[in-house]
């Protein structure tokens, strides 16, 4: 009797601590859901103030449909001197001033007026120096669950989108100008640093890294690449983290 006395206490024990756990794991969920919701609420107020600094403009009397963009890079960098550059993605919901840091740890908990912030904001890789130099630009930005950031990247590995040749060019904006990328890689990958690698030896060790990247595609843009061009690159998380969304584009006119 006593024995199954002990069994019955020591069952209710777990049972307890079972609850207990759950109710923890409910607790931290519901954290984490109001954390991120209070950030990207934050960061889509951000966003609109700094479309005030952002103009497009349609040119007419074109042979194709072009924008003109006009970008107060002044009053952005009064808001964060880091402001380096503005980036779309057309079909998605791409459409980000970004900035960069000395690292590339500081924006994935900040936003733009550098709060901490979970959803953090879009940013360049910090060996990038967007002086017309670099081989390939890199641009990180989360995979938010409400599409915000890099949340809708993912849209580029759906069939939709890439039938669509008006998808394919992507847009970038510094202080030098307007420049034009086509995509030619899209695809999906386990972490790694390959593609983001932003120094090269020579125009053979950069050929070969194009060479690698385009053949990762899951669709065929039909776009040579070559040791002598440009590459803008695009990144965000999928999948809880566990892979990465890739978008790699050659620039075709500034």
């Amino acid at each position: 009797m006593a024995k199954k006395k002990m069994k019955l206490k020591y069952g209710n024990i777990i049972a307890l601590l079972l609850i207990l756990v759950s109710i923890g794991f409910i607790i931290h969920a519901s954290y984490n859901i109001i954390v991120w919701y209070k950030s990207n609420k934050e960061n889509s107020k951000i966003k609109e103030i700094l479309q005030e600094s952002i103009v497009i403009k349609e040119v007419e009397d074109t042979e194709e449909k072009k924008e003109e963009y006009q970008i107060d890079f002044k009053a952005l960098k009064e808001q964060n001197d880091e402001t380096v550059g503005y980036v779309k993605v057309y079909n998605t919901n791409i459409d980000y001033v970004f900035v960069k840091h000395n690292d590339n740890s500081y924006y994935l908990k900040h936003n733009f007026e550098k709060n901490w912030n979970v959803a953090g904001w879009i940013f360049a890789d910090f060996h990038n120096k967007l002086d017309g130099t670099d081989r390939n630009l890199v641009i990180f930005g989360h995979n938010t669950k409400d599409g915000s950031m890099f949340g809708t990247l993912k849209n580029v590995l759906n069939k939709d989108w890439y039938e669509n040749e008006e998808n394919h060019k992507v847009v970038l904006v510094t202080e030098s100008g307007t420049q034009y990328y086509q995509v030619f890689s899209t695809y999906s990958i386990k972490p790694e640093d390959y593609y983001i690698n932003t120094e090269f030896k020579d125009n053979n060790e950069f050929e070969a890294f194009v060479k690698e990247v385009k053949s990762r595609t899951i669709y065929d843009y039909g776009i040579e690449v070559s040791g002598k061009d440009k590459v803008l690159t695009l990144s965000s998380c999928i999948g809880d983290g566990q892979k990465r969304v890739v978008l790699h584009a050659k620039l075709i006119e500034e």
